[in-house]
């Protein structure tokens, strides 16, 4: 199979955009948030965990810690058990007062709305900074890439890079940045529902004419032959080999 060009690639990247657009015009964020505080806190507990358990332990948690001001004074032990039923919750909660304390003492108590700055508070890294910025203040700075993107863009060929930081400067490249902001809530959605880890929808896919490892993919089902067949099988390949 020939090598790729560089445009057709950015075409075909372009081409699945597009479609995702079909797929999910309105997708928004299932977490629930009033504020850009409220939004990095959020998605702050959302890593490796899912939107409807952070859903669960926000509004006792902003009840009791609502503002930045409010989350730096608090104890991490007493936070900590708010949000104890998600993973990692003792990290998080540590990360949580310490980023509060740092919007106070080197921002004003507001959410600073800079990729540079954000990346500064402990616990936030591009991929949340990415998504704060989109969902928060409406500014498109870059692509958040989670595991469903990282592995849709690995899976489709538009990436070779080992880290989501890395495939996310290869996307950024690859898309003009009209098309930034979209990308990760559909891209998650598409991976949840259709492209998934582990045996992957092939079946049901808009994409699988520009998907280079369509029904191919790590973790597709493959056709199943019973027990007894293969038992057949192997019985006729050992007497043929005798």
């Amino acid at each position: 199979m020939p090598r790729e060009s560089r445009v057709a690639r950015r075409e075909r990247a372009m081409e699945f955009c597009r479609r995702m657009g079909e797929a999910y015009p309105d997708v928004q964020s299932a977490l629930a948030f009033s504020n850009p505080f409220e939004m990095l806190i959020c998605v702050m507990l959302s890593a490796q965990t899912t939107d409807a358990a952070v859903n669960k332990v926000t509004p006792e948690l902003f009840r009791r810690w609502p503002d930045a001001p409010a989350m730096a004074g608090a104890d991490v032990a007493e936070l900590g058990e708010v949000i104890r039923t998600i993973g990692f919750w003792r990290s998080k909660a540590s990360h949580c007062v310490s980023a509060s304390q740092m919007i106070v003492a080197d921002f004003g108590g507001a959410v600073p709305a800079s990729m540079e700055q954000l990346v500064r508070l402990p616990g936030v890294g591009r991929k949340t900074a990415n998504i704060v910025l989109n969902k928060a203040f409406g500014i498109v700075d870059g692509i958040a890439v989670d595991t469903h993107v990282f592995r849709i863009a690995t899976r489709l060929k538009f990436t070779s890079a080992p880290t989501p930081l890395q495939a996310e400067q290869d996307l950024l490249a690859l898309l003009p940045h009209e098309l930034w902001a979209p990308v990760n809530e559909q891209w998650i959605h598409f991976g949840r529902e259709v492209c998934s880890a582990q045996s992957p929808r092939c079946d049901a896919c808009r994409c699988v004419d520009i998907c280079p490892v369509a029904f191919k993919a790590n973790g597709n089902p493959r056709p199943r032959t019973s027990r007894a067949s293969r038992t057949t099988g192997g019985a006729r390949r050992r007497g043929k080999g005798a």
